[in-house]
Parts: structure tokens; sequence; C-alpha cells
């Protein structure tokens, strides 16, 4: 028995078309991702490449988010997205998207979304605004950029997502579109739209995982990536550049492990069985720490074995990378096939909204006998 709409467990997640995506994004959600695909405890799944979200702040390349639709969904495929569990869709192809965010521009003031913290700092992260968190970029803000939490807002109530994996930074937007959810249900007396539910990474480690420089995190324009895509000779050369302690100078120092990449890195992909396979001096990663914080452990020795960790990882994924390039039509098949699914549900959940909003007026046969009355007279 199918559940009813009101029952269903639904999950909407994705990413901005703006590069291949990098061990940050695994980390904090796609290994997430798979395991709730493959956990059986949702309905539907529906993972939206947003590229018309990507253009608010690449306006003047949209080549740049025609090419990376195509990385991102291999990178999807790579690391364990099954085309038969969840539903990979474009956003651009999926017209109540669109729709949606112009009837919710209505229920939200330029007050509100000015002071939503993540719009603040990504405002500053895209040189918008400085630091003070004031517009003063010459060129002004672009009005698309300042308006993309009603287009998030539209995206997870379109799809009636019950659960919305999203790092912690997100959470304004996830109480944005709950305003939004709850003005439109009692402005149009009718509860039509869902309240999502956010769902946060488990651990620390998945929160946040710093760039190689261990200055910021990950990011695709501070060049401190480690890609899904990269080569086993890329992962190498980028681990053994890796900020670790300056402090620690020669082996026999003292070193700190806060700060520390190469443990960051650790405390994210390595366990015990690890050690065991590539350096059994250690029986676990506490005893590692504690003999490089009294001294006598180099840097050298504790990146080469996170080198062989993290090939023993992306090994298998840069693996089913290949197999996937080497049919892209496939692709293509499965990318039209999760966007036709996705205009179908969508499109339902729009004809609701306007239901609600009386303003399906050639579908409301009362409107156009009323009408054809005015006519006659």
């Amino acid at each position: 028995m199918l559940a009813k709409d009101s029952e269903k467990k639904i999950i909407l997640t994705g990413d901005r078309p703006t590069g291949k995506l990098h061990l940050g994004h695994y980390v904090g959600s796609l290994q997430r991702r798979v395991e709730l695909q493959n956990s059986g405890a949702f309905d539907q799944i529906y993972i939206l490449i947003a590229d018309d979200q990507a253009l608010t702040d690449n306006w003047d390349n949209p080549q740049k988010i025609r090419d990376n639709i195509i990385e991102v969904t291999l990178d999807y495929l790579s690391i364990g997205i099954d085309p038969d569990k969840s539903n990979i869709c474009v956003q651009s192809g999926i017209p109540a998207l669109h729709a949606l965010t112009f009837y919710y521009m209505n229920l939200v003031t330029t007050q509100r979304l000015s002071r939503n913290p993540t719009v603040k700092a990504e405002m500053g992260m895209r040189g918008f605004s400085s630091a003070e968190g004031e517009n003063d970029n010459a060129q002004g803000l672009p009005v698309g950029f300042f308006t993309y939490p009603v287009s998030q807002a539209a995206d997870i109530t379109a799809f009636k997502a019950t659960t919305v994996p999203v790092g912690e930074d997100q959470e304004p937007m996830i109480e944005q579109t709950r305003e939004i959810v709850r003005r439109f249900n009692q402005t149009y007396q009718r509860d039509v739209l869902v309240e999502p539910d956010i769902l946060l990474p488990e651990t620390e480690a998945q929160r946040r995982l710093p760039g190689i420089d261990g200055k910021a995190k990950m990011s695709k324009s501070l060049g401190n990536c480690i890609y899904l895509s990269d080569d086993a000779g890329t992962v190498k050369k980028k681990i053994m550049s890796m900020y670790t302690d300056p402090e620690h100078v020669n082996i026999e120092d003292p070193g700190h492990i806060e700060g520390n990449m190469v443990f960051t890195y650790l405390d994210a992909f390595c366990h015990d069985d690890h050690f065991a396979e590539y350096l059994p001096d250690y029986k676990n990663l506490q005893e590692m720490k504690d003999h490089y914080a009294r001294g006598g452990l180099g840097d050298v020795k504790c990146k080469k074995f996170l080198i062989k960790v993290m090939e023993e990882r992306l090994a298998p994924i840069r693996a089913e990378r290949a197999r996937w390039e080497a049919d892209i039509p496939a692709v293509y098949d499965i990318l039209t096939r999760g966007t036709a699914n996705a205009v179908a549900c969508t499109n339902e959940t729009l004809a609701q909204v306007r239901d609600a909003m009386r303003i399906n007026y050639f579908d409301d046969r009362s409107i156009i006998q009323d009408w054809e009355k005015w006519i006659r007279q």
C-alpha cells in the first residue's frame, strides 16, 4: 500500500555545479546521502543539481555551470548514488521551481532576507560585502543572489521534502523555509506546504573538513581541495604539502595535534584496521597521536600513512567514475529520467499552491463561468 503524501518521508539535497566535488563534500554530505539512500527509511529521494542557483554568482560564465553538471553527476555516481533509488535532477529543467520562487517572494521582506546569517556570510565570501556585512560592492548586490533563500525554499517545498541533510551553516536557510511554509499555509488557509526537518552531520569531523592549508574550510575558490576525481599522484602531492605543525621542526620535537591537518583528516577517514594494514607500530589513532605529541614521530611518516588511508578510500571511487565516464550517454539518460520524475512531483505541488491561492484561472470552471457571464453582459 502506497503512503499518502502526508505520510511520506522525502529527502531533498543537492549541490551547485560550480566545479567537481571534493573531500569536504564527501565527508559533509555525500557519504551520508549514500547511507540514507540505502537505509530504506525514505519513500523518495531527490538530489538536485542547482544550476540556476549557481548562476546567481556566475551569471557571466554560464558555460562553467553547464560543463560542471555532468562532472557533479559523475561524482554522485562514483560515490554510490544509485539512480534506481535516488532521482538526480537538474534545477533548470523543473519549471515549477521558478513559479514557486516568484510566489514565495511576496511572503518574505527584504529586511528578513538581509538578516539571514548564511546570506551575510556568503555575501562576504563572494565579494559582495565587507567583513562588517555592509554591501559595499561598487556594482551592488545581484537581486538573484539576495533572494536565493527563497529559491531554496521553493526547491524544498516543491518536493514536499520532510528531511533536508545539510551542514550547520544552512540552518538559517531551513528556518527561512519553515517561515515561508507557515505564512503560506496561514495566509491561504490550506495545509499545502510541508515544514522540513534539518538533518545535521552526526560528528564533528563530518561538520567541517578544513582545506589542506588548514586556514579555512575546503573550497574550490581557495584551491585547497582534494577532489574525488584527483588521480593517485595528485592526492599524494597534495597530502605531502599539507599543513601540519610549524613548531614541529625536528622529529624529536613534541608536536601539536590541534590544527594539524594530517590528524584532522585521519580523524575523518582512518580506523583501527588501517594500522594493522599500513602502520603496525600503533594499534589505533590515539596511540599515534600520543607519540607525535611527546615527540619522536615525523610528519613525513604521518603523511605517508594518510596517503595509504586516502588511497584505499578514493581508488574505488576513481574506478567507478572511470566506468561511468566510458558511457556518458547513460549518464544523460539518468539525468533525463530523474528530472522527468522531479517535474511530475513538483507540478503537482504547484497545482496545489495555485489552487490554494485561487489563481488557477484556466483550471477553475467557476471562474471561467463568471467570465462568460461578464462578457455576455
